[in-house]
């Protein structure tokens, strides 16, 4: 399908040349010469991008931009500014307004059409789901701002290293600091009055780590620590902050990743507190086997957190599961035997 482009500019020998060239690469262009009239197109065309002047009688691209971002039909267009070499400054301003990109006039035909391809590509692949992690946010940043994100995000950062069973942070610590898994495994868990603890979240290699307090703005409400030795990145908490407001959509697909780990905390609560003794014990096993994609090397003490029963309980069931031939435990390992008739096991 044809794309559609917004073309708002006053002076008519631009507006006519750059909607000549647009036209040449096949986009469909609607022109304004002024921000009013372009205002109203908008409204009516609902084009794929907007290419706006700054300096313009009745209503200057600022006030365009503005009322674009306050219309929810129009908010997430993307929106690029031109702008005379004599007005940098307010181009700052613009950006800082939420602009995308921006073209300094005068510009040539194959930066225009580089801007405007990249903007629209960059939208389309925005509106993809992405994976969870680290990888996930390699994938969207690149397309957000064309930077590849996991060298810059990453590089020169230090490196945290953690012993089997030491602690990451503790419930109601302040966060001042992102973590991202480098090598290892890490539990969260809460932990009642009586002491026991209760597990809600499992993190491997390329997981975020502490991202829910950050983004809340909370102490931390839960406990992390190494399953085995582990090597987490750190980010400072005044550089994830720069990451979410470069882009609004960014931030929105972003807080989206990581939210996806809230959820899966949800059903794990949920499983815990209506499952059987059997089934919680099933459900923890077959979960550790997605995550992990191994053999089960954990700690009975470890695997009794997760399906939120006591140790003694979860070594009983452990032997059940084998005597059936559900399981085999090797050298302290467990191998899931049946992994289909542990996931329809009765509750």
């Amino acid at each position: 399908m044809m794309k559609k482009i917004l073309l708002i500019e006053d002076n008519q020998n631009i507006r006519d040349n750059t909607a000549e060239i647009l036209e040449l690469a096949n986009y469909k262009v609607f022109t304004a010469e002024n921000g009013k009239a372009g205002i109203e197109i908008a409204l009516e065309k609902k084009p794929d991008l907007i290419i706006c002047d700054i300096m313009m009688p009745v209503l200057d691209g600022y006030g365009v931009l503005h009322l674009i971002q306050k219309n929810p039909n129009l908010q997430n267009i993307p929106f690029i500014f031109l702008t005379a070499k004599t007005e940098m400054m307010e181009l700052r301003k613009g950006m800082e307004l939420g602009a995308d990109d921006y073209l300094t006039k005068p510009f040539k035909g194959t930066e225009l059409l580089t801007a405007v391809e990249g903007r629209l590509k960059k939208m389309d692949l925005l509106k993809q789901q992405f994976s969870t992690g680290l990888q996930g946010l390699d994938e969207l940043m690149q397309v957000s701002s064309g930077r590849d994100i996991l060298q810059s995000f990453t590089v020169d950062r230090n490196i945290n290293k953690y012993k089997k069973k030491q602690v990451i942070y503790s419930e109601g610590n302040r966060p001042s600091r992102l973590f991202y898994v480098q090598k290892g495994k890490v539990k969260i868990y809460k932990t009642n009055d009586d002491g026991k603890e209760l597990a809600v979240g499992l993190f491997n290699q390329g997981d975020f780590l502490g991202h829910v307090a950050l983004l809340e703005g909370t102490a931390y409400k839960e406990t992390a620590v190494a399953m085995e030795d582990t090597e987490l990145s750190v980010i400072p908490k005044e550089d994830f902050e720069e990451l979410m407001s470069i882009n609004k959509e960014v931030a929105r697909k972003f807080i989206t990743l990581l939210a996806k780990n809230i959820t899966d905390i949800e059903e794990l609560l949920v499983k815990m507190a209506y499952n059987s003794l059997r089934k919680k014990v099933a459900d923890s096993l077959i979960t550790l086997q997605k995550k992990y994609k191994t053999s089960l090397n954990i700690t009975r003490e470890n695997l009794a957190t997760i399906a939120g029963t006591a140790t003694e309980s979860m070594i009983r069931t452990l032997g059940d599961f084998k005597n059936e031939k559900l399981i085999d435990m090797r050298d302290g390992t467990i191998v899931i035997l049946n992994e289909k008739k542990l996931e329809n096991l009765a509750n």
